[in-house]
């Protein structure tokens, strides 16, 4: 586990690139409804090679992005309430294809996110800064 501290959004990139190889799995990003984690998955496909700009995927549930290495997808479970639905995705075969999967709200998921998953975890400080903890697996 380790933790950081994330003043501006840029510092995203940093991060991004410190932790690339652990951004390559699947990752249960956690933090609560504003704490900025669309804008960090900016800056981890920038990190990634990938010059597609980042989405809330709140509308449509998962966003696919063009990289160097293959597609990264990126979920956002909010409006799920059971992990059946999740499974109507097709979430089980994106993370079999072994590309990037980046799942916001990963408790949704239930037992479909994989043991070995990682997890980031987003808390805003008074200040607006944000604290970033990296662990990994995230159960």
């Amino acid at each position: 586990m380790d933790e950081a501290i994330i003043d501006r959004p840029e510092d995203w990139l940093g991060w991004a690139e410190a932790h690339r190889e652990a951004l390559q799995g699947v990752v249960a990003l956690r933090g609560e409804m504003g704490a900025g984690k669309t804008t960090a998955v900016g800056f981890w496909l920038k990190a990634m090679g990938s010059t597609d700009r980042s989405s809330s995927p709140t509308f449509a549930l998962v966003h696919e992005y063009l990289a160097p290495g293959g597609p990264i997808f990126h979920f956002d479970l909010h409006r799920l309430d059971r992990a059946d639905q999740v499974a109507a995705l097709g979430f089980e075969d994106y993370v079999a294809s072994g590309q990037p999967c980046w799942v916001e709200w990963a408790d949704r998921a239930g037992t479909l996110m994989p043991e070995d998953a990682c997890e980031v975890r987003i808390e805003v400080g008074d200040d607006g800064a944000r604290r970033v903890t990296f662990v990994g697996p995230h159960r």
